[in-house]
């Protein structure tokens, strides 16, 4: 386990979303999936995945860095961001899995190291056992590997009396995904939260704890002889940093912890978290001339 002591710092306040080159919505069978495009088109692709109560957006700081050498697609998970919230709708992990193949398979992209934050792990997770050709590589970024390492309450979901939650029950709820007590939450990701539904917010949270417990995730990934790259913010406060550790049943694996960041180190320090990323893809990424 690699751990990695950067000295870049970054401030919640300043956290913006990147416009896109790119931005469009793409109906699928089962609902619209908002898409966007960074970085030039004939570059290796780099699938950027969200975690649960976010969107797309939560990668915006982390583009710039990327972009230059990749071809960069970020996708709001059905009933997420800008993506449809059918009330009818299918959440589970693998359905997940499904739409984010469809929205590769209609840009063309045969073939994407995927990169996930959180929950987003287990749709990245997925998509590799469901079409294993399309993705080369995966990065987990504060992903937890199974059930026994979350930190927060034991509950499917936020019990919340109200939809959508009051601002304080927001900033509470989304407090624990930074290092430090009192960080400031950007205000994008706050309404990401407020624009789903109470059925799509509890549907996707439950998701996601039906298929962790199912199986865990290094056991999912060691059968699979994809190329791993773990990254995990030190001070996580919803996951033991120390799970990281779990992913070694992954032959190869590699772990990079970060110092002083907690579970959104994509927001806390972009940079820092690129450096391992960005040598991680120019690795395993595939051109796309082949």
């Amino acid at each position: 386990m690699t751990v990695s002591d950067g000295s870049y710092a970054h401030d919640g306040a300043d956290v913006a979303e990147t416009s896109p080159l790119s931005a469009f919505t793409l109906p699928l069978e089962d609902g619209d999936i908002r898409v966007c495009q960074d970085g030039p088109r004939d570059a290796p692709a780099l699938l950027l995945l969200h975690g649960s109560a976010s969107s797309g957006r939560s990668w915006g700081p982390m583009v710039p860095l990327l972009r230059g050498s990749h071809r960069v697609i970020r996708i709001d998970l059905l009933g997420h961001g800008r993506s449809a919230k059918p009330a009818d709708g299918s959440y589970t992990i693998p359905d997940q899995a499904r739409r984010a193949a469809g929205v590769l398979d209609r840009l063309g992209i045969e073939h994407a190291v995927v990169v996930a934050h959180s929950s987003g792990g287990t749709v990245a997770t997925a998509l590799a056992e469901l079409r294993s050709e399309l993705v080369t590589a995966l990065a987990l970024v504060n992903t937890g590997p199974s059930l026994a390492a979350y930190l927060a309450p034991d509950s499917a979901a936020p019990g919340f009396s109200q939809w959508p939650p009051t601002d304080e029950q927001l900033r509470e709820l989304a407090s624990t995904g930074f290092s430090r007590p009192g960080y400031q939450v950007p205000e994008e990701l706050l309404d990401d939260v407020r624009s789903m539904t109470q059925r799509t917010f509890i549907a996707t949270m439950q998701a996601t704890r039906s298929y962790l417990e199912q199986r865990a995730l290094p056991d999912r990934l060691a059968v699979l002889g994809k190329p791993l790259l773990v990254i995990f913010g030190a001070d996580d406060r919803r996951w033991r940093s120390s799970s990281a550790g779990e992913y070694r049943a992954v032959v190869g694996a590699e772990i990079e912890l970060l110092p002083g960041l907690g579970h959104s180190p994509l927001l806390e320090d972009p940079p820092r978290t690129a450096v391992p990323l960005l040598a991680f893809a120019a690795k395993h990424a595939v051109p796309a001339d082949r």
